[in-house]
């Protein structure tokens, strides 16, 4: 299964275009490789998908086409969500 179709089924990103985007901006990663929104995704997979200022990981457990809502999360299992820092710009003191 895609990896966009896969994010849209599981619910883990809403839409697919949106998924695609992210995935061509590279904030995703399958088994620790940069993966394309057309990379291929299989049960025991593990992505590490970046949100602003987050990174969640999840390992995929059932590749299904249609899911109900109510099954969605049964899709893949979070396995950790990490916050990155948040890294403040540097000011230029122009004042002479």
């Amino acid at each position: 299964m895609r990896l966009d179709k896969f994010l849209k089924v599981s619910r883990l990103i809403k839409r697919r275009t949106l998924a695609k985007e992210v995935a061509d901006q590279g904030r995703i990663t399958i088994n620790g490789k940069i993966a394309k929104a057309s990379s291929a995704v299989k049960a025991g997979d593990e992505l590490a998908i970046r949100f602003g200022q987050k990174i969640v990981t999840a390992r995929v457990e059932e590749l299904r086409d249609t899911v109900k809502k109510e099954d969605a999360a049964k899709m893949f299992t979070i396995l950790k969500e990490e916050r990155l820092e948040k890294i403040e710009p540097e000011f230029i003191d122009d004042e002479d």
